[in-house]
């Protein structure tokens, strides 16, 4: 009997010895099979801590890039670009709730090609300058590969929502082999961050169904968040002159 593997795709195959009908003999078939269940659960679980494990050390391998260029700008300049990074893995679970979500195979290979957003970090900034600034910095290093960009600064999502998206690509080197791994990086300033959390708690609190009052003075908070970092930008400019 042939099997699919619902995780890494593979195939095997089970041989099933007749016995003689008997309750011995049942009984280790039964054990058997149940042997084989578990240790295919093993090699599941183990084939799928690999598959993450690389895109761990992409969030590894960025971090490093964005961590280089925070302390070296503060060297510089008379500010840190960088308030605060957070990283995220997906665990297990999000990843096949993601799969299923998107119609995704549930195997390794189309994980990698169809869910993007496995390594994520999220880089909040002082001001809106340095959250382009940290996207060139990114951009012109030679091993990074900018796949997709989604300005929602210059164009906000129709809720109010503003925030700088990239995909890319960073090079793994594993012991036996270099893979190419995306990293789902998002940039923004405080004020984005604060508005962007207040609305995922409200949209959680209700379900994603919320009233439209609220939904409209989300809107308004977002307008004035936009005008609150214009202000900071102008304010700093006249004590400190233009920025970069």
């Amino acid at each position: 009997m042939t099997t699919v593997d619902p995780i890494s795709g593979r195939h095997s195959t089970l041989a099933t010895v007749r016995s003689a009908p008997d309750s011995a003999g049942e009984h280790n078939l039964i054990t058997g099979l149940v042997d084989l269940v578990e240790a295919s659960s093993d090699e599941m679980a183990r084939e799928l801590a690999r598959f993450r494990m690389r895109y761990k050390f992409a969030i590894d391998e960025v971090s490093t890039k964005i961590a280089i260029l925070r302390e070296e700008f503060e060297h510089a300049h008379d500010h840190s670009p960088i308030e605060h990074v957070r990283t995220r893995l997906k665990s297990p679970d999000s990843l096949l709730a993601k799969a299923r979500k998107i119609g995704c195979p549930l195997t390794l290979e189309a994980f990698g090609q169809h869910i993007r957003d496995i390594a994520g970090i999220r880089v909040v900034c002082p001001f809106v300058s340095d959250v382009y600034w940290i996207m060139e910095m990114l951009a012109s290093q030679s091993d990074v590969d900018v796949v997709e960009v989604e300005d929602y600064i210059a164009e906000p999502k129709a809720n109010g929502y503003r925030s700088l998206h990239l995909i890319i690509k960073v090079p793994v080197y594993l012991s036996d082999r270099a893979v190419e791994v995306p990293v789902e990086l998002q940039i923004r300033t405080i004020a984005m961050d604060f508005w962007a959390s207040v609305e995922h708690s409200i949209y959680y609190k209700y379900d994603g169904t919320v009233p439209t009052t609220l939904r409209d003075e989300l809107g308004a908070a977002a307008r004035t968040a936009a005008d609150l970092d214009a202000t900071m930008a102008r304010l700093r400019s006249e004590v400190h002159g233009p920025v970069r």
